[in-house]
């Protein structure tokens, strides 16, 4: 009777074990997605100060990480933009929900009056 117990939970714990990897692997399958945003900027020490602390707050605060952000553009084809700012977010929603929270709302009337921007999501490749 022991021996069938120990057989038992051994069967147990390595379907419990086979679901967790199972759900690890689905987990690293999920393809990150990076926001691109291209920046004309008007006044670089006002937009510094005041808004890119603020932006970059709110992007933290809201889960998602800033990968790049620099003045420095350098050409490879084409005109490039006086600032690029490159985020990596877990999903597309994600990125909505922050552009819609009042954290990057209030940060960008203050933005607005610095620099136009344009911006773009890519979905990355899975990891």
């Amino acid at each position: 009777m022991n021996r069938y117990f120990t057989v038992g939970l051994a069967m147990l714990a390595g379907v419990g074990l086979g679901a967790a990897a199972v759900q690890g692997l689905h987990a690293q399958g999920k393809p990150p997605v990076y926001l691109v945003t291209e920046i004309d900027v008007t006044n670089v020490d006002a937009y510094v100060k005041e808004y890119a602390p603020l932006a970059q707050a709110s992007i933290k605060k809201a889960g998602g990480r800033l990968l790049a952000a620099s003045l420095k553009v350098s050409p490879i084809e084409g005109t490039p933009p006086k600032r690029v700012a490159i985020q990596v977010w877990d999903s597309l929603d994600q990125i909505q929900a922050w552009r819609n929270g009042d954290d990057y709302k209030n940060a960008r009337k203050i933005g607005n009056q610095y620099a136009t921007f344009r911006s773009f999501a890519v979905e990355g490749m899975p990891q």
